[in-house]
């Protein structure tokens, strides 16, 4: 096992949760990760080597043609370049998180359906599933402390005072309106600190972004 190399306590938690629009919506808009495009770019090239494997398939029982095993071939690297461009993305993204935070309270995400086009939701759940991982081993390896949180009604409740929505929100709708106490924040920043609520984390740690609302 990797030796756990412990690193200077910052005073900071942080809440993250992954979603659509982003990779990664943190409690501190600093730490926020865009979905890095990797897939999306490659589909294109994807498809057109797809499309060839498609017309030059052997038929049963007989040798593939040179063309459909370069094809071939070809998928399988493209497959991996962007496999190792979203370990890249996660890894950096991982270390600048728990370098600058004692406490991670993080979305204990399953995936789930985040997109419209398949393609699309599989490009975001990969990246998902790749940076949560990189994220625990990372918090892990320097003794930083990790509360995975359930997700269910995270984007129902009010981080501010707890109240639950008797619907949840349509994914279209982007803002978080508490029709308890009024507050109006950007749905993933509420359940970024939703996160940090349920893993009873003090906020006090957090950079808040916007008091006044979030």
């Amino acid at each position: 096992p990797a030796l756990t190399e412990v690193l200077p306590a910052t005073g900071r938690v942080i809440g993250i949760d992954w979603g659509v629009k982003e990779t990664a919506t943190t409690t501190s808009d600093a730490h926020d990760l865009p979905h890095p495009q990797h897939g999306r770019t490659a589909a294109q090239k994807l498809a057109r080597y797809q499309r060839m494997m498609a017309r030059r398939r052997p038929a049963k029982g007989q040798a593939a043609s040179k063309g459909y095993r370069e094809a071939k071939r070809q998928t399988a690297k493209l497959h991996r370049k962007v496999a190792a461009q979203r370990q890249d993305t996660a890894r950096k993204w991982a270390k600048k998180v728990v370098r600058e935070h004692d406490a991670l309270a993080v979305e204990d995400f399953r995936p789930k359906f985040l997109a419209k086009t398949t393609m699309a939701r599989k490009a975001a759940d990969a990246a998902i599933s790749a940076t949560k991982k990189a994220l625990v081993e990372m918090a892990r390896k320097h003794g930083r402390a990790v509360h995975l949180v359930h997700p269910a009604y995270t984007t129902m409740d009010c981080a501010k005072c707890g109240a639950r929505t008797k619907h949840a929100l349509p994914l279209s709708e982007r803002m978080y309106t508490c029709t308890v106490c009024g507050a109006v924040c950007p749905r993933d920043k509420n359940s970024a600190r939703v996160m940090l609520v349920r893993a009873g984390l003090d906020p006090a740690g957090v950079d808040l972004v916007s008091p006044a609302t979030c």
